[in-house]
């Protein structure tokens, strides 16, 4: 099962590494990334690949929410699946 997760806030280094420091604690492969910054705010899309995790969908939340916490940055989380759906015409 894939996921998109979007990560914003203001640039500064090491973000790139926190998140992906934390999908690996839990076992999420990246299959896709996308990153910007635009006038001092980073932005990052990521396609990654859940099935494998060696936990729930809600620890997932909960591991990024903490490591945004720590970053200073909003991550977010959403199964392909739902974020497909509520972009279908």
């Amino acid at each position: 099962m894939n996921a998109i997760i979007t990560v914003v806030g203001k640039d500064k280094v090491g973000i790139i590494a926190g998140v992906c420091v934390a999908l690996e604690k839990i076992n999420v492969n990246i299959l896709d990334i996308s990153q910007t910054v635009l006038q001092n705010m980073f932005t990052m899309n990521m396609l990654v690949d859940i099935k494998n995790a060696n936990v729930d969908y809600a620890k997932i939340v909960e591991a990024l929410d903490k490591e945004g916490e720590r970053l200073g940055v909003s991550i977010r989380i959403q199964k392909e699946e739902i974020f497909d759906a509520m972009h279908k015409i």
